[in-house]
């Protein structure tokens, strides 16, 4: 028995999945595939575009939210930053993973306030805002200073075009063995250049349709 599969948190996990599913969002009409692919992978065009979909969920898969928490429950994970709040359900299933590991402290980040605010409320349901602080606005401030010494499991999972610079903030204090996951990184050419790179530090592969999987090595 696990928190993941208990209640509160599995049949609130259960909702949010089936309202992310009939979520529509109409600011999604203003932009063609060919639009979308750009601007996601934008360094300067991203907060417009999150901006004006605020109502997408943009959430992780059931099975990618089950592989966080077992990538966290495996390596005993304490300390998780995770880049791209949205709605929290990736952030549940994190912070299922450290209420299972005796405790510990999620910091997460997300720059549009109602998801904010609805992320809140949702871990509140869960359980679990007791493990979890958000941090609201552009997470090239918010993660920028008081960042905990050691950091066990980063999670990327917000705009794919500062996976590199997030990762940049953040890793002088990814201990020895901690995982890096980046969802979606296909959009990041240059952070997947930098951590399948043999001199880059990590042991990286790609993991499913839409993961990339990475170690830090020192």
């Amino acid at each position: 028995m696990t928190t993941l599969t208990n209640a509160p948190l599995a049949p609130l996990l259960t909702r949010l999945f089936k309202e992310a599913e009939a979520a529509t969002s109409p600011a999604a009409a203003m932009y063609s595939s060919d639009d979308r692919a750009r601007m996601v992978r934008s360094k300067t065009e991203y907060l417009d575009f999150y901006g004006n979909l605020k109502d997408l969920w943009l959430a992780v898969s059931p099975e990618t939210g089950t592989l966080l928490y077992m990538l966290a429950r495996s390596t005993g994970a304490r300390v998780v930053i995770e880049f791209g709040t949205s709605f929290g359900i990736s952030t549940l299933y994190l912070a299922a993973a450290l209420r299972d590991n005796g405790g510990g402290r999620l910091i997460t980040t997300e720059f549009e306030p109602s998801k904010v605010m609805r992320a809140k409320a949702n871990l509140r349901e869960g359980g679990l805002i007791d493990l979890v602080e958000i941090r609201e606005g552009d997470a090239l401030q918010t993660l920028s200073a008081d960042l905990p010494e050691t950091i066990d499991l980063l999670l990327l999972d917000g705009a794919k075009a500062l996976y590199p610079e997030i990762l940049s903030l953040v890793e002088s204090r990814l201990r020895p063995g901690a995982l890096v996951i980046a969802d979606n990184a296909d959009f990041s050419p240059e952070y997947l250049e930098r951590v399948r790179s043999p001199d880059g530090g990590y042991m990286s592969t790609p993991f499913g349709d839409d993961v990339e999987l990475s170690v830090r090595l020192g």
